[in-house]
């Protein structure tokens, strides 16, 4: 005979999904989502570009370097991007605090 005394309940808390579009092909990949109605998660918009950061349907929108780029795009150079993102990493840090998972889609 089996014994189930021994089990435990699985929690039914909804988990903390966080899903961030990075750069002008994040942000689309994101907006996508959104259109497509993707529940159950929170849609975070980070782009260096201000211009493009304003286009985002994301609930959350996190400027990266701000000083560093003065709201323009990276040119699709890393070494910018790399220090728009090193600049900003405690906001980085403080929008993904409490996550369960976070997705980075660029």
């Amino acid at each position: 005979m089996l014994n189930f005394s021994n089990i435990q309940t699985v929690s039914d808390d909804t988990p903390n999904i966080k899903v961030i579009g990075v750069g002008g092909g994040g942000g689309n990949a994101i907006n996508r989502m959104i259109e497509l109605d993707v529940r159950g998660v929170e849609f975070i918009s980070a782009n260096t570009d201000l211009q493009d950061l304003r286009k985002s349907n994301a609930s959350l929108k996190l400027q990266l370097g701000a000083d560093s780029t003065r709201g323009l795009g990276a040119g699709a150079k890393p070494e910018i991007g790399q220090t728009a993102a090193l600049e900003s990493i405690d906001q980085v840090r403080d929008t993904i605090q409490g996550a369960d998972m976070v997705f980075i889609t660029a």
